[in-house]
């Protein structure tokens, strides 16, 4: 099984970006973190992540296209992003969405997100283990 975990706008930041609210983790540690939980879980994980909208578009059009699970924390475009809604709508393998934050304890706007309504699950305010809950859940289900 292959997930793809994609981040998304200013995740590259973490560890430095508001670490009261997103935690002393970097980037690089979560990748780290992830690829060694895939190993341990007997799946292929591909982690990354852009600022570019347009990107991450074309990352779940590929995970789409190869058959691949996907795990995303879109950041902000969660509660912005039409075309993220429309673009993970078309996956039809298992879509799980994390925010490493309790997005409906901040501030309002980010309690609505258009990812979740064509998630199969949402992981909210577990921190980066968040991910790794997502990651045990698909080996659970294999993936389908």
């Amino acid at each position: 099984m292959t997930v793809q975990v994609l981040n998304g706008a200013n995740l590259g930041r973490l560890g430095t970006r508001e670490p009261e609210i997103y935690g002393s983790t970097t980037h690089a540690e979560l990748v780290e973190l992830l690829e060694r939980a895939g190993r341990e879980l007997e799946m292929q994980v591909q982690v990354r992540q852009t600022d570019d909208e347009g990107e991450l578009l074309r990352w779940v059009h590929e995970a789409t296209d190869a058959g691949d699970a996907v795990v995303i924390n879109p950041g902000g475009w969660s509660h912005t992003s039409v075309a993220l809604h429309d673009a993970l709508a078309a996956v039809r393998t298992p879509v799980v969405e994390v925010h490493i934050s309790n997005i409906h304890r901040r501030e309002k706007f980010r309690h609505h997100s258009y990812v979740s309504r064509v998630a199969s699950g949402t992981i909210v305010g577990l921190g980066v283990e968040g991910y790794v809950l997502a990651l045990q859940w698909l080996s659970l289900r294999g993936a389908r």
